[in-house]
């Protein structure tokens, strides 16, 4: 484990970085982000800056607010392994697919909500619900 503790020192401040990148694309101020994220402007303020390392729920919270994954601060924050796919379901995929969507300045927010919607009904709609059954065990 010394490897992520390792990492996560030194992504305290790209987190920030990235953070930061991520609000502007939003057209959010600090404050703005601060408010729906139910974060402090001065906590805020410095986990941009490098300054603070916020806790998973922290990141959730703002990942809500930005309309990111929470797996990519997570990753970025050093929580999270980026080579980790514990279930192999392929969910970093789909991460990736919800980032690009909603990290397009092309698309309008509600256009991002029904691209979202739509694709998200096609991976429910692919995902089987439970393992299929063992054939020759019902002979």
């Amino acid at each position: 484990m010394a490897k992520l503790s390792d990492r996560a020192a030194g992504a305290v401040g790209s987190l920030g970085e990235y953070l930061a990148e991520q609000r502007r694309q939003a057209q959010l101020s600090l404050r703005q982000l601060s408010d729906l994220a139910g974060v402090s402007n001065p906590y805020l303020s410095q986990i941009e800056r490098g300054l603070r390392k916020p806790s998973a729920e922290v990141l959730q919270q703002l990942a809500k607010a930005l309309r990111i994954s929470a797996e990519t601060l997570y990753v970025r924050a050093g929580i999270l392994d980026p080579d980790d796919d514990p279930d192999g379901s392929g969910s970093r995929q789909a991460s990736g697919v919800v980032d690009a969507v909603l990290l397009d300045p092309a698309l309008t927010e509600r256009q991002k909500r029904v691209l979202l919607d739509v694709y998200m009904s096609f991976v429910r709609e692919n995902t089987p619900d439970e393992p299929p059954a063992r054939e020759g065990t019902a002979d």
